[in-house]
């Protein structure tokens, strides 16, 4: 009898957590499953409703080399989740006075090659410039990084286009390359200083930097890989990773909540040019993008929503948010495979759903 009470006991013990698990971390679990396995580069997830998170947890590994587990501190290379915050340094400086989303880049870009005299500042944020992708010249076999000094250097021993400005969308990294740059040559910083003064320290995003190396390091580190038939190997940086425009920053969940909040008010930018990040681009045609600064706009359910991934060489991400419902869901990975926007669109029918 006393042995039969004590298993009761221990049973009600260890079997309440399971009997009282929400359903909704059930499903969650499984859309990252694949993150979850021994020894495999993870993941970090945040739900954030109605200005609060509502959900955070981490899957995997940060560093598979050291078995250093993924936390919701870990910092990822956004890849091209970046360019918001690109997006929004250019905005500052409109908002300074320094700049208009009307300068030609030729006017405000030191350098800047004169077919590029049409291209003006909206149309590098958009990506309706034209310019030619600066990847395309970066043989796979070299092994120097190009900074973003280099994509101007590039794109000046060129003398076209793949359209005239505002004619078409056509994603560009070389477009927010060149951003970076005239926000060096209009405030006189360099462009990771002006993000760390101007977005990173108000925002008390005190573990976000836009990585130089030799000059700055990044805490709680998540390192790429990929894939092979031995398992997956380190695979962090490659030839272009180093350019800080397109997409050089690193950032955790824990950071993003904070700059999640702030894309509601305007603490850092006026809200009229805030509101203007999520509008659709405009050609030369009148016909709409689905394309604003710094984000892609789209509907779901009926509700308009934005979002942005980030791929590169180690890295897959995704912020997607629904702002009339005040819902953002952010997963951030490091390796190189997944879709983490389907995830997060997945997760956010979960919490939307009746």
């Amino acid at each position: 009898m006393k042995t039969t009470l004590l298993l009761l006991a221990f049973c009600l013990v260890s079997c309440a957590p399971y009997a009282r698990r929400d359903p909704m971390s059930s499903s969650i679990d499984a859309l990252l499953a694949s993150y979850t396995r021994p020894e495999v580069p993870g993941a970090s997830l945040a739900i954030i409703k109605d200005g609060k998170v509502i959900y955070s947890k981490s899957y995997g590994l940060a560093d598979v080399e050291n078995n250093v587990p993924a936390t919701t501190a870990t910092n990822y290379r956004l890849a091209s989740v970046t360019k918001q915050f690109t997006a929004t340094a250019i905005l500052k400086l409109v908002d300074q006075g320094k700049l208009s989303l009307d300068s030609r880049l030729t006017d405000v870009l030191p350098g800047a090659p004169l077919y590029t005299r049409d291209v003006r500042i909206r149309h590098l944020l958009n990506h309706t410039s034209g310019l030619v992708d600066y990847e395309d010249f970066v043989p796979d076999s070299q092994t120097v990084q190009v900074l973003d000094a280099d994509v101007l250097r590039l794109l000046s021993k060129i003398d076209t286009v793949y359209f005239p400005a505002g004619a078409k969308f056509r994603y560009s990294n070389s477009g927010y390359a060149l951003l970076a740059l005239v926000v060096e040559a209009v405030s006189g910083e360099s462009f990771a200083a002006f993000l760390k003064k101007n977005i990173f320290e108000p925002r008390g995003m005190s573990h976000t930097v836009a990585l130089q190396n030799g000059i700055s390091t990044v805490d709680n580190r998540a390192f790429g890989h990929s894939r092979t038939v031995w398992g997956f190997i380190r695979t962090d940086q490659s030839n272009t990773s180093a350019v800080l425009g397109d997409g050089g920053i690193y950032s955790s969940v824990d950071d993003l909540y904070k700059w999640d909040q702030d894309l509601y008010a305007n603490r850092l930018i006026s809200d009229s040019l805030r509101r203007q990040s999520f509008i659709p681009g405009l050609l030369n045609d009148g016909t709409h993008t689905k394309y604003g600064f710094g984000w892609y706009i789209e509907q779901y359910k009926n509700l308009a929503s934005v979002y942005h991934t980030g791929s590169t060489r180690g890295f897959r991400n995704a912020i997607f948010r629904v702002p009339d419902r005040h819902l953002t869901v952010i997963v951030l990975t490091n390796r190189n495979e997944g879709e983490p926007i389907e995830i997060a669109r997945k997760i956010a029918d979960l919490v939307i759903a009746p």
